[in-house]
């Protein structure tokens, strides 16, 4: 058994790469090419990615470095939330899993494991494993993007045995080391902790242990495996998350207050041209969480070993 890491340096890929070693499995780690991209649609990222010299160039490289692997993890991208749309977001995120796709297949891997986002689902109050897609800022677009062009790629060779892409929705990934993670730790130690009364709605907050251990049972899952899977709940409310990060109990708001403010938020961000769609989004995770409904994990008996509380306590005594 032998793996390929794609972005095996990064916070995710090394990760990975630490859990698949600790098992026993070969992994080599191979740097993923830089695409910049204006593709705005499915088609168009395929097109791309078939027709584009820099594709087909990286696509050879590529398919030769997969020769003889078994899985394919591709945890290469771009992971900037704030960012509002760029060449370089769709080309990491969209355009490169593709060309990996198409190099995973040349090279006769069985089975690819895409690393993309829940933030695809946008606002909706319960995340799932369809593929209803509602992005609400550039990254989350870029991450829908790619999801779509697998799926249409996937479409476009029906009968011919391609690699099987699973695209494994990560939730809201945190690190002992994390500056996301720093910052949250940052946020819950404030005034501003707060969450929607009663503070008992469930969050998506997880940890990166979870993530690497997930990504390995999926690649390694002896049948079949759904195009797209998400990550488990790890079981914490926004309440905990606060508390576990801050190490003191978040204040509770009136819920007509937080979801007024939300709207307001909503409403000033469309009249700046969505520039503030993240950050109101991040406040209303913070108050309000998100559920998740359980899917293919839970069925198939995949349940990690929650550790997200371990790492924001973690988190919280670094800044001490």
């Amino acid at each position: 058994m032998e793996w390929i890491v794609l972005g095996a340096s990064g916070f995710v890929g090394s990760a990975v790469v630490a859990e698949l070693r600790s098992r026993g499995i070969a992994v080599r780690e191979v740097a993923a090419p830089r695409f910049h991209s204006d593709a705005s649609s499915p088609e168009q990222v395929l097109a791309e990615a078939s027709l584009s010299d820099g594709a087909a160039a990286a696509r050879k490289l590529m398919a030769r470095a997969f020769a003889g692997a078994q899985v394919v993890v591709n945890a290469a991208g771009l992971a900037t939330p704030g960012d509002a749309g760029s060449p370089a977001l769709t080309g990491a995120n969209a355009l490169l899993p593709v060309v990996a796709a198409m190099a995973a297949a040349d090279a006769g891997v069985p089975r690819m494991v895409h690393l993309s986002s829940a933030a695809v689902q946008g606002h909706r109050a319960e995340l799932d494993e369809s593929a209803d897609r509602t992005p609400f800022s550039g990254y989350s677009r870029s991450k829908a993007l790619g999801e779509e062009s697998l799926a249409l790629l996937a479409a476009s060779t029906e009968g011919v045995a391609p690699t099987e892409t699973v695209v494994l929705r990560a939730t809201s990934v945190q690190g002992p080391q994390r500056p996301t993670t720093a910052a949250l730790a940052r946020l819950a130690a404030s005034p501003l902790a707060s969450v929607a009364a009663p503070g008992t709605a469930a969050t998506p907050v997880s940890s990166i242990n979870a993530l690497a251990w997930f990504t390995a049972e999926t690649g390694l899952f002896a049948g079949a495996v759904p195009g797209i899977v998400l990550q488990p709940w790890e079981g914490m409310t926004v309440s905990a998350v606060l508390e576990a990060a801050g190490g003191k109990r978040p204040l509770v708001l009136p819920r007509w207050l937080t979801r007024a403010t939300v709207s307001a938020g909503y409403a000033l961000s469309t009249v700046a041209g969505g520039r503030l769609h993240g950050a109101v989004r991040r406040v209303e995770l913070m108050w309000f969480g998100q559920s998740q409904r359980p899917g293919w994990a839970e069925l198939a008996g995949l349940r990690p070993q929650p550790s997200v509380q371990q790492v924001l306590q973690q988190a919280r005594q670094a800044r001490a």
